[in-house]
């Protein structure tokens, strides 16, 4: 991509939403819309409307005197990167769909499909709270917890499609249960989720993650005492990651991240206390909020076409 009106068609697919745009080489959003992703109705539905969204912002680039390049998408669950195919995705029913290669001969472009947090954490790399930075560890927390580790602008997604998953790391050996399976996951112990769910053990009354922050922050005894617990097995887990990753900076996305200060001073602290040997990351809240997908995917697509 060099002309100033050359875009990528790109679209962060989500379990509810689907956030795209037309991105250009030096990560401007020129036109953004959302779209219901329309789950319910399963994979091969979605995967049309992909298809006809896909469709509809390639023209309308080009109805705006913009022409598009390339196609980026970035979808959730298991992906293989290398052969452009969501391998599965439960919140949306994919399973081994080639979108890539859909959504490449629809539009006729270049096309490029990757994992959501890698490439949320990819456009915080390069066009974010990581920028400057060639070690980023992007962790996005919210229902669940998932990570990115990007080196000079480009994550890895493993031999397996897996990589990043430090929402599985035991951080609670025999702990509260996980989707995965597991008990004591830093995701069953450390998300908005798991705070929610650990203030209505405490209290007996349910409230929303956000909720619990808003009644620790006004010193509430049992939601402090839920908030304390959740950020100490955040900070387990982060250990973990700075020890397996080495990152110059951790980029904390996601819901619970809409804290600010008061995730990330004790979790900074807690962080701190843990490390021996291990240097010291940054640590910083994100700052592309939910575009940074949609911003990721269309890095990708440009990617792509590099690669053409």
């Amino acid at each position: 991509m060099t002309g100033p009106d050359e875009v990528v068609v790109a679209l962060d697919v989500g379990g509810t939403v689907m956030k795209c745009g037309l991105v250009t080489s030096a990560g401007l959003l020129r036109h953004a819309e959302r779209h219901p992703t329309n789950a319910a109705a399963g994979g091969a539905a979605v995967a049309e409307t992909i298809l006809d969204v896909a469709a509809g912002l390639a023209d309308t680039a080009r109805a705006n005197g913009l022409t598009p390049v390339a196609a980026g998408l970035a979808v959730p669950g298991v992906v293989d990167e290398e052969r452009g195919v969501a391998v599965w995705a439960a919140n949306v029913g994919f399973r081994d769909l080639p979108l890539r290669d859909l959504v490449a001969d629809r539009l006729g472009l270049p096309t490029a499909l990757g994992h959501d947090v890698r490439a949320g954490g990819v456009a915080e790399a390069r066009l974010g709270a990581g920028t400057g930075e060639r070690h980023v560890l992007f962790v996005a927390i919210g229902t669940g917890i998932a990570a990115a580790h990007v080196v000079d602008g480009r994550a890895f997604a493993g031999a397996h499609g897996a990589a990043g998953e430090v929402g599985h790391v035991i951080v609670r050996p025999g702990g509260a249960p996980c989707g995965c399976g597991a008990r004591g996951c830093m995701e069953a112990e450390s998300s908005a989720s798991a705070l929610a769910r650990r203030y209505t053990e405490l209290a007996g009354a349910p409230l929303s993650a956000a909720e619990v922050a808003a009644a620790a922050a006004g010193g509430d005894p049992l939601a402090v005492r839920a908030w304390d617990e959740v950020v100490a097995a955040l900070a387990d887990g982060l250990t973990i990651a700075q020890t397996l990753f080495d990152p110059a900076v951790i980029v904390i996305g996601g819901g619970l991240a809409e804290a600010g200060a008061q995730l990330l001073d004790p979790l900074g602290a807690g962080l701190r206390a843990r490390l021996t040997f291990q240097r010291e990351p940054a640590l910083v809240r994100a700052a592309l909020g939910d575009a940074a997908g949609c911003l990721g995917a269309g890095l990708l697509g440009g990617d792509a076409l590099e690669a053409a």
